[in-house]
C-alpha cells in the first residue's frame, strides 16, 4: 500500500532529547528500510558514528555540513537542498548545521535489526 509522507511537516514536529542534538523522527520503518528525518537548528549536530547498513542522506532544505571519508580522510562537505550523500556500511559519518534550519532525510537499508541474508 502506498503512503505519502510530508518530510518537512514531520521534521517540524520532531523533537530532540538533548540540547545541541538535531531533532529526529521516524518517517517509515520496515525490515527493508528505515527513513528518519532530521531537523537541525543553528549549532545542532549528529555526532560522528557508523552504521552496519547503507546510509543515504538527502538534503530536503537548508544548508549544512556532512562529514565522512573522502580519499581516506574524514572531511567536511557543505551540502544544500537537492544534495544526496551515500555511505557504505561501517563508514564514519556525521552532520551539523552552522546555520539552521537544515533538514535531512536519511534512508538506512537494510533497517538495523531488519532482514538478514541466509548463509550459503
Amino acid at each position: 500500500m502506498m503512503h505519502v509522507h510530508d518530510s518537512l511537516a514531520i521534521a517540524g514536529k520532531a523533537v530532540s532529547g538533548t540540547a545541541g542534538r538535531a531533532a529526529s523522527a521516524i518517517v517509515h520503518d520496515s525490515p527493508d528500510v528505515r527513513l528518519v528525518v532530521f531537523r537541525f537548528d543553528t549549532g545542532d549536530s549528529v555526532a560522528m558514528h557508523t552504521s552496519t547498513s547503507t546510509v543515504v542522506l538527502s538534503v530536503v532544505s537548508g544548508t549544512g555540513v556532512i562529514s565522512g571519508p573522502v580519499d581516506g580522510e574524514i572531511q567536511d562537505v557543505t551540502v544544500s537542498a537537492g544534495s544526496v550523500v551515500t555511505y557504505e556500511p561501517n563508514e564514519l559519518h556525521g552532520m551539523r548545521a552552522p546555520r539552521g534550519p537544515f533538514v535531512v532525510l536519511a534512508a538506512i537499508t537494510p533497517r538495523p535489526g531488519g532482514r538478514t541474508t541466509a548463509a550459503a
